[in-house]
């Protein structure tokens, strides 16, 4: 049941691997050149996240972004492509441990909650991202990858990277 991508962008020195643990979960694991603190914080820090998180080539803009980035606290982002009706994902924090680990629920499936789990581990001045996404079912998970979420994330994280590398000049 296990189906693994790894891609290498032409410009990204890192590669992202994107495999399918079980019907349900999805695991992300890319390294990036720099420490933790820095790459923790262009996902907690709301202003440095809409700069990176919605991938360029699918026209898609941030219209809002905000993150209460606390155990308890919510998100909400809304994103949109031209004219057509925005999109809201939403949900609530609960669990960060700076630099480490960032834990969330996102509620705004129509097939129930699915919980992302992000870690951070530092290692030689670079990071190790882990994004461990646990969906409600079998068919949440697929109905997420019909929609070209891998690729948006893949694309995603070639703009962290970039934005990090910006960041440290």
């Amino acid at each position: 049941m296990h189906a693994r991508i790894e891609t290498h962008a032409a410009r990204a020195k890192n590669r992202t691997t994107v495999e399918r643990k079980s019907d349900r979960e999805l695991v992300v694991t890319r390294t990036f050149d720099g420490p933790a603190r820095a790459v923790f914080e262009a996902w907690a820090n709301p202003e440095l996240l809409r700069q990176w998180w919605t991938p360029k080539s699918y026209g898609i803009t941030m219209v809002s972004c905000e993150a209460d980035v606390r155990a308890g606290g919510s998100y909400r982002f809304v994103m949109a492509r031209g004219d057509s009706k925005p999109m809201e994902f939403f949900g609530k924090y609960t669990e960060v441990k700076p630099y480490s680990r960032l834990v969330w629920t996102n509620d705004e499936g129509d097939h129930g909650q699915s919980i992302t789990t992000v870690t951070f581990e530092e290692k030689d001045g670079k990071t190790l991202l882990v994004v461990h996404e646990l969906h409600p079912s079998k068919e949440a998970l697929d109905e997420a990858r019909a929609s070209g979420v891998e690729a948006g994330t893949l694309e995603s994280f070639d703009q962290l990277e970039a934005f990090l590398v910006t960041k440290a000049r």
